[in-house]
């Protein structure tokens, strides 16, 4: 479909006629399951009437006149199904899996009353692939988590197959849409997530990798929803965890420095949840804290402070530090979450929930290995929290209404306050080329930056199963969003009295300080999921429209209205155009054997920039004085960006063999245009400025393999395999304007990314069993990602951009726990290892003259970075502690 972008009244117009639509329309929920099927009789004739409930609830439906059921807005969990009616034996089905926005299956059959002996219980069978999607999905349950060597959302996400360090099927950063309980946590300054989930809180993860449903927006190549634990009714639950640890890497000094030093504290973590009745009727509560520490493995030695002299041109070096050992790549978090849910009015229920977190941080700088305390500072706040309200009309039809507000601060800085007299005292970091290769010896980081950004989002959806076969669903959401970043004060050296001086600027337009913009987006959806015996049908249509408030020059050749000549037109600052999108979904899954189906999925996917990238740097006038051959103002920012877009195509098998094998096989194709990237535009004057735009492209395609094993109860294992190849113009949007400046070709041509990472295996094996012991190993192989080779020649030979290939990698982590009740409550001690077998390269940093981390065939113009110890992959990680739970039951 032709993209549109249709300003001003016309797309008013339009979104209004969608949202009215919405208003008449049934919509759908994120983050409920449903469940169906169908009960018959010992001669396979339907029960007509039968009561099918979910323990524990209020939930349930009746059997129609051909013994069919459907039972919607069940939260996901594993729950006890059963099925009652006169005349027949009652039957109970344990461990009935609901995920979120799918559908379960279970069929029953009863026994006539005068036969039957007594109630049967039996055990729903857990398909090993769902052969009912139309696209890749990956779930798993909160069991399956606490299985892995994991610790965060992240660690779940990167274990998935299609998933490489955080792209999606050779998707760039940033292209990924993030939720909690069916609501976006997207920061939108650089579309990343804005809160930080540990695995303690998850009930249920979903990774979609392949192509999705039109109810998400606002992403190129992936959905993550993650579902929140809820609180029980009827008993309290407790859950208790402590771990510490360290970096173990015995004879490795010569890579990190005091790695020897085993401290069992390093690492640290303490959390704390507890769940259960308010005493309010039918009202429930969740409550957890996490407290968690990480020196991390890279240190420096405190041999100068920032307030230490040295005379430079005599080599007098004058050092007041104590040598103690300083963390420089720590990590400091608080977190916690809390939920309440209240179901006391009838077919209502009414749900608040906030995530926090804050943590203080810094990132490793090695040229401040011996003046650690002149090293920036990270501090990020994140905080999202809202109500969700949901009406039960009839079994048949609800609808959900979602209020949010997701918050995200994040300062950098040694000190906060610009005026502090320390920065002018101490100035900027210095040292000598000849000592100690040039590491800082006097001053601080001068670099300053803040962002912070509070979004608003009302999200309206609702769903009606309108007919047997036809789950319609449609949906309309809002975000109001404020964005505030950029250095807040700057230190400009300025020479006062002929003495050359720091001197704070909070803001002009030559050094910019913070800048706040309001932009706006609405999105509404409509989609039919038509599901027959023998195929099913996913159909939707999305509508996204963005406006991002700000100004433009109304003439780029003359962008600080500086140009004036006889007859030259006036450039004026104008509004930037309105953005509406219209995207189809399509995907088709029918059955070819009787546990196994064929797929095919296409759609259209667009997403808006990360805002930062609109507003950085976008306040023309810096260009007042520009002149050919003059100094660069670096890339300017365009707040009238459009949105990147992408097609995919999906085409796949799933089958399996019963209490076995589960295969899933995938290919895709993924043809990617309107990305962020970079042209130069020459003013009247025939000087040339760099400015984003929508130009550069790229395309891929590939597939992915995976088996899953059942060997019986000890047993399971996982296999998936994913072959790709990324293929693109640029691998940063900044791309084009750096090989300008290098003096190299900038014109477009087709090369891999940089994270073009062809051949990807991860293996899970797990021996287990319940209630007393569980050893899982996660392995994962992948062949070398690009990059651009040098050859050292007094010709100053260049090789083409990204031709050669870094070296294959292996990482293996392991996790064992053994259960054990002590004083009554259950307990249980795991081990928890990362990075196994030490391994110290893995798509990392290598010399473009070796293709090695190691060595360098150019030691001398290297020194500094053959002695910075962060070029390495993370050494070996372990962790030991104790899980405590119990329940008043």
């Amino acid at each position: 479909m032709k993209k549109k972008y249709l300003p001003g009244r016309r797309a008013f117009v339009l979104l209004a006629t969608i949202f009215v639509l919405i208003g008449l329309s049934p919509l759908k929920a994120d983050t409920k399951g449903k469940l169906t099927g169908q009960v018959l009789d010992s001669k396979k004739g339907p029960v007509i009437g039968a009561n099918v409930v979910i323990v524990g609830t209020t939930v349930g439906a009746s059997t129609d006149l051909d013994g069919n059921y459907t039972i919607l807005n069940i939260p996901p969990g594993t729950y006890q199904l059963r099925i009652s009616v006169i005349g027949y034996g009652p039957q109970t089905i344990n461990g009935v899996r609901i995920s979120s926005g799918q559908t379960t299956t279970i069929n029953a059959s009863l026994i006539d009353e005068a036969v039957a002996m007594g109630e049967v219980v039996v055990l729903a069978e857990q398909p090993m692939v769902d052969v009912r999607q139309t696209s890749a999905l990956s779930i798993l349950g909160k069991d399956q988590i606490g299985q892995l060597p994991v610790q965060d959302l992240s660690d779940i996400v990167n274990l998935q197959a299609g998933v490489v360090d955080g792209h999606f099927r050779g998707g760039r950063l940033g292209e990924v849409q993030y939720q909690v309980d069916g609501v976006s946590v997207n920061n939108p300054y650089d579309n990343s997530s804005s809160v930080k989930l540990d695995r303690s809180v998850l009930q249920e993860v979903q990774v979609i990798s392949g192509t999705f449903d039109a109810e998400y927006g606002q992403a190129m190549s992936g959905v993550v929803n993650a579902v929140l634990k809820s609180g029980s009714e009827d008993h309290f639950e407790w859950n208790a965890e402590m771990y510490g640890g360290d970096y173990v890497s015995p004879g490795n000094t010569a890579r990190f420095p005091h790695i020897d030093r085993v401290n069992p504290l390093a690492i640290h973590n303490y959390q704390l949840s507890l769940n259960g009745p308010t005493g309010l009727d039918k009202t429930t509560f969740l409550v957890g804290v996490r407290r968690y520490g990480n020196e991390g493995y890279l240190y420096g030695a405190r041999q100068f402070r920032p307030g230490d002299s040295a005379d430079f041109q005599n080599f007098v070096l004058k050092g007041t530090g104590d040598g103690a050992l300083v963390p420089m790549a720590s990590s400091d978090e608080w977190s916690g979450q809390m939920k309440i849910e209240n179901r006391s009015m009838k077919n209502i229920h009414l749900s608040y929930q906030a995530i926090g977190s804050i943590v203080n941080a810094q990132r490793y700088q090695n040229a401040f290995v011996l003046l650690p305390n002149g090293q920036k500072k990270q501090k990020s706040v994140s905080f999202s929290h809202g109500i969700d309200f949901t009406h039960t009309i009839n079994s048949t039809l609800f609808y959900l209404v979602s209020v949010r507000q997701n918050y995200y601060g994040y300062t950098d800085f040694v000190y906060e306050d610009v005026y502090d007299s320390r920065y002018v005292q101490y100035g900027r970091p210095r040292g000598d080329k000849n000592y100690a290769l040039g590491a800082y010896v006097q001053g601080v980081d001068l670099d300053r930056f803040k962002q912070e950004t509070s979004t608003y989002i009302l999200k309206l959806s609702v769903t009606n199963q309108a007919a047997q076969h036809h789950l319609l669903k449609m949906g309309a959401e809002m975000q109001f969003s404020t964005l505030t970043f950029g250095p807040p004060g700057s230190l400009v050296a300025s020479t006062v009295n002929g003495v050359q001086v720091l001197v704070p600027i909070v803001d002009s337009y030559e050094y910019p300080g913070l800048r706040t913009y309001k932009p706006v987006s609405f999105a509404a959806y409509v989609q039919d999921l038509i599901e027959f015996q023998d195929f099913l049908v996913r159909g939707g249509v999305r509508a996204e429209y963005f406006d991002a408030r700000a100004q433009v020059s109304s003439d780029l050749q003359n962008p600080a209205n500086s140009i004036s000549g006889t007859g030259m037109p006036a450039s004026e600052q104008v509004s930037t155009t309105r953005k509406l999108v219209v995207a189809p979904r399509l995907g088709i899954s029918y059955p070819v054997v009787e546990q196994g189906s064929v797929f095919f999925s296409y759609g259209h996917f667009y997403q808006m920039p990360g805002l930062g990238q609109l507003f950085s740097n976008s306040d023309y006038r810096v260009l007042k004085d520009l002149q050919a051959g003059a100094v660069s103002y670096g890339v300017m920012g365009n707040p009238n960006l459009k949105p990147e877009f992408t097609t995919q195509y999906e085409f796949g098998l799933k089958t399996q063999i019963p209490n076995l094998f589960g295969f899933d096989l995938s290919m895709y194709y993924k043809d990617i245009r309107n990305l962020l990237g970079v042209e130069f535009v020459q003013t009247y004057t025939a000087a040339e400025y760099a400015r984003l735009t929508n130009i550069d492209f790229g395309d891929v395609s590939g597939f992915t393999a995976s088996v899953d094993f059942r060997g019986g109860t000890l047993l399971s294992a996982s296999l998936d395999y994913t072959y790709q190849t990324a293929m693109g113009n640029s691998s940063d949007p900044r791309e084009t304007a750096t090989r300008a400046a290098a003096g190299e070709d900038a014109r477009p041509r087709q090369v891999p990314l940089g994270w073009d990472q062809q051949h990807t295996l991860n293996a899970t094996i797990t021996m287990s069993k319940h209630g007393n012991f569980n050893v899982t190993s996660v392995v994962r192989l992948g062949s070398g990602q690009p990059y651009t080779p040098t050859v050292l020649s007094r010709l100053g030979a260049n090789l083409e951009t990204n031709s050669s290939r870094k070296s294959n990698y292996m990482v293996v982590d392991l996790r064992a726990e053994k259960s054990f009740p002590l004083f009554g409550v259950g307990a249980s001690v795991f081990l928890r290892m990362f990075n196994v077998f030490d391994a110290r390269a893995v798509n990392g940093f290598i010399f473009s003259d070796t293709g090695s981390p190691d060595y360098t065939l150019n030691t001398a113009g290297n020194a500094s970075v053959l002695m910075d110890p962060s070029r390495y992959y993370a050494p070996r990680r372990i962790e030991l502690g104790i899980s405590l739970n119990g329940s008043s039951r």
